[in-house]
């Protein structure tokens, strides 16, 4: 069995979380200071718009109908016989 280790989050190696990460269950407080128990930087993962271990924020997703011509669509699926 490994043992757990224990993470120092003031050690310098972790950055406490920007505004965008509020809200956020990866959050976690030591010593009146907030870091992100997932990743290092957390200013780095908001940096290209959306952070992905973001639990408070969903990435809106857009559905495009197509339309489809169904003389084409017929003539498509005949082929396929």
């Amino acid at each position: 069995m490994q043992n757990q280790a224990t993470v120092n989050y003031s050690d310098g190696r972790f950055q406490p979380v920007i505004d965008k990460c509020e809200g956020c269950g990866r959050i976690v407080e030591e010593k009146a200071v907030q870091y992100c128990k997932s990743y290092l930087n957390p200013a780095a993962k908001w940096k290209l718009g959306f952070c992905n271990f973001a639990t408070h924020a969903k990435p809106e997703i857009n559905i495009i109908k197509v339309r489809i011509n169904p003389l084409k669509a017929a003539k498509r699926a005949s082929k396929r016989k």
